[in-house]
């Protein structure tokens, strides 16, 4: 089981695309690609988190979209916010729910309709706050894109 950002390194190093490295099957769209709510690539990137590649057929993509869903854990919003770290930059646009965001020594809570738009080389984090689930779209922009 390899993390998310490992694999993300992996693909970068090696020039090939992640989802390559996650199903063996090299993405072959190009133009534009289509998938349908509720669909997509689910991969395994942290406990309890639901995320869903909305581009896994894409070929040459700048970057990597996923809908994410992040629990609500009770007693969550009260514990520090794990960090995480990865190359290039990203965004967050919440589609429902709440979200606390922590950058580094920074938290905000968002809602839905909020975006936020960061550097994710630097420490970042996220739960579900309000008692329900948080359901966002997340844009991972690759390292070659940031400019």
């Amino acid at each position: 089981d390899l993390s998310f950002t490992c694999l993300y390194r992996a693909a970068e190093r090696f020039g090939v695309d992640m989802i390559e490295l996650l199903t063996g099957e090299n993405p072959h769209l190009t133009g534009y690609s289509v998938v349908r709510s509720g669909e997509g690539l689910a991969i395994k990137r942290r406990e309890g988190f639901e995320y869903r590649h909305v581009a896994p057929t894409f070929k040459d993509k700048r970057a990597e979209p996923f809908m994410v869903t992040a629990p609500y854990i009770p007693g969550a919003e009260d514990e520090p916010i794990h960090l995480s770290h990865h190359a290039g930059q990203e965004i967050d646009h919440v589609i429902s729910g709440r979200l606390r965001f922590a950058f580094e020594d920074h938290v905000e809570d968002l809602g839905p309709g909020d975006t936020v738009y960061y550097d994710s080389g630097r420490g970042h984090g996220m739960i579900a706050i309000g008692g329900e689930p948080c359901t966002f779209l997340a844009v991972v922009l690759h390292d070659e894109t940031v400019r």
